[in-house]
């Protein structure tokens, strides 16, 4: 892999071609040193991505491009932070960051690096994937806002969300996923099909299912009994903790095709719950999709 070091030689500026596109709202924004404390404080509700990068890495440019369009893409399931090293040494310097460009992760306090020089669009969204479902489940399941103003140290955010959602955010933060589940439960009932809703209802209802999970166990039990359906669906539910989300849809596919068809539905109604988690428009989850239209008609 290789990557740009801080102290190039640059006899040619070459800033303008590579400077990553400014922060204009959305999930990015440029992190000072003044404000990086405020900004990694932030991970205890939802996961910061940290972005170091040069205006004088060619290289750059693409990997900014990349994260700033998945970040954003993701709808406030992360923060993406940049910084410019070269505007901002010493942040750089005080997490150990050698070369650019460099991408970590801060969820709960606690620093996780991800990679370093380039990747690909696809690698980079399975990183984030992985990521969001560490978060989920450690039971962090805040949404950042979207970014009112960037560049500055005292970046705004936009007012808070949804005030519909209050009830379901706070049982979230305080670890009752089953309160959270119920709030969720009452709020589709005055709108069925909302789509937040419903995302939000599945990621709770997935953490009351995982608590207390032994990974050991339920892998065995699962090993044990291949039509065992309580097993699996277990099984399948640690795999989308762990990000195994193409394992965790062939495994619940595969068994709903062993099965006859009048026991296939808590096969489907899981998938449809493990699809919301997801997200609706993944590509693995549309695949998985038209795959479960194939086994159930």
């Amino acid at each position: 892999m290789t990557s740009a070091a801080f102290s190039r030689p640059g006899a040619v500026d070459l800033s303008s071609l590579s400077q990553p596109a400014p922060a204009s709202g959305g999930y990015v924004m440029d992190v000072a040193e003044a404000d990086f404390q405020a900004v990694a404080a932030k991970s205890s509700q939802y996961p910061v991505i940290l972005e170091f990068h040069s205006p004088r890495d060619p290289n750059g440019r693409v990997v900014s491009d990349t994260l700033a369009e998945l970040v954003n893409a993701a709808g406030g399931k992360f923060l993406l932070g940049r910084v410019d090293v070269d505007a901002e040494p010493r942040v750089a310097q005080a997490l150990g960051v050698q070369a650019v460009p460099t991408v970590v992760a801060v969820v709960g306090g606690q620093l996780a690096p991800l990679f370093q020089g380039t990747k690909s669009r696809e690698e980079i969204s399975a990183i984030l994937d992985q990521i969001a479902q560490l978060a989920i489940a450690n039971g962090m399941t805040g949404r950042a806002q979207p970014v009112a103003t960037a560049g500055s140290p005292d970046v705004a955010e936009a007012p808070a969300g949804n005030p519909r959602f209050a009830k379901a955010d706070a049982a979230l933060e305080a670890g009752d996923f089953e309160a959270a589940v119920a709030e969720f439960d009452a709020l589709l009932k005055e709108t069925p099909g909302d789509a937040e809703a419903l995302a939000g209802r599945a990621q709770a209802a997935l953490l009351v299912r995982s608590a207390g999970f032994d990974p050991a166990t339920i892998v065995a039990r699962a090993e044990a009994g291949p039509t065992d359906v309580a097993a699996q669906l277990d099984a399948a539910d640690l795999e989308i903790i762990q990000g195994r989300y193409e394992e965790a849809f062939d495994r619940l596919l595969g068994l709903a095709g062993q099965l006859p068809a009048d026991e296939r539905d808590p096969i489907r109604v899981r998938l449809l719950e493990l699809f919301e988690v997801v997200g609706r428009a993944e590509p693995v989850v549309l695949k998985a999709r038209r795959r479960l239209a194939s086994v159930l008609f």
